[in-house]
């Protein structure tokens, strides 16, 4: 069960934010920052305390926390994320996330590693940890190593086509995998009860968990009759102004 969120305000510049795909249109700011206070009351009505950082401008994509750390229930892993432009986010949540961990339960990704918190599914006490464009060898060597200090484990997952691990992959406990794209036949996750997405609602994969609620991206049907038919109460967040910056349901905070 999460008892705490860590989420930070879209800046204006995000309009400006990394993207994939041009064609969808620049982010409307007005209409992100509504969503996002939406997002912030399915969060609370979850049962977290959410603790909401400020907006920083000159960091256009750093509403996605997310990439900027991995925080489970023995430590604090920040991140040296592969994006040039993102590099220095993570150096502005430590002293945040030393509210919540002591230093000595607080471990840093180092260059020449790099490690996105995006490319990291958390399933019981073990990690899986994408080998992606943002998330490099050494970062995966460092993160096992930090993980296997403090009493948890992690395997690597090498990807083909997608940005990070979590953009086809959400799990949902109770051994329930949300798969996508190049993960439906992955090996690695063979023994879960895989809930396939189709390729029209590939961004919904991208879900959260969050103490046996699942919000989910709104517009995506099938994926959320899937997993109410999973036995889930699903809650709809609309994210349309964050998928025009490759972003989900999970880029946007920090659960712990």
């Amino acid at each position: 069960m999460f008892k705490n969120v860590i989420v930070r305000r879209p800046s204006k510049s995000m309009v400006e934010g990394i993207t994939s795909a041009p064609e969808l249109g620049k982010p409307d700011y007005e209409l992100a920052l509504k969503q996002h206070d939406n997002y912030i009351k399915a969060l609370e009505s979850c049962g977290v305390k959410v603790t909401v950082l400020d907006a920083m401008e000159e960091f256009p994509d750093s509403c996605f926390v997310e990439d900027t750390a991995v925080l489970t229930k023995n430590c604090a892993i920040i991140s040296n994320p592969g994006a040039p432009t993102r590099q220095k986010e993570s150096g502005y949540m430590v002293d945040t996330i030393k509210k919540f961990y002591s230093e000595d339960k607080i471990e840093y990704i180092t260059s020449p590693g790099t490690m996105e918190g995006g490319d990291v599914m958390m399933v019981g006490n073990h990690f899986y940890i994408g080998l992606s464009a943002r998330t490099n060898e050494e970062g995966c060597k460092q993160f096992i190593a930090a993980l296997e200090k403090h009493g948890h484990t992690g395997s690597i997952v090498p990807l083909e086509k997608v940005l990070h691990l979590k953009t086809g992959l959400a799990y949902l406990e109770n051994n329930n995998l949300l798969v996508a794209g190049e993960f439906v036949d992955k090996e690695d996750f063979a023994k879960f009860n895989k809930i396939e997405i189709t390729a029209d609602e590939a961004y919904s994969a991208n879900c959260i968990w969050v103490n046996e609620k699942v919000l989910v991206p709104a517009g995506y049907e099938k994926t959320k009759k899937a997993i109410e038919n999973a036995g889930y109460e699903v809650i709809l967040v609309d994210t349309s102004e964050y998928k025009k910056l490759d972003g989900g349901l999970s880029c946007l905070s920090l659960r712990f």
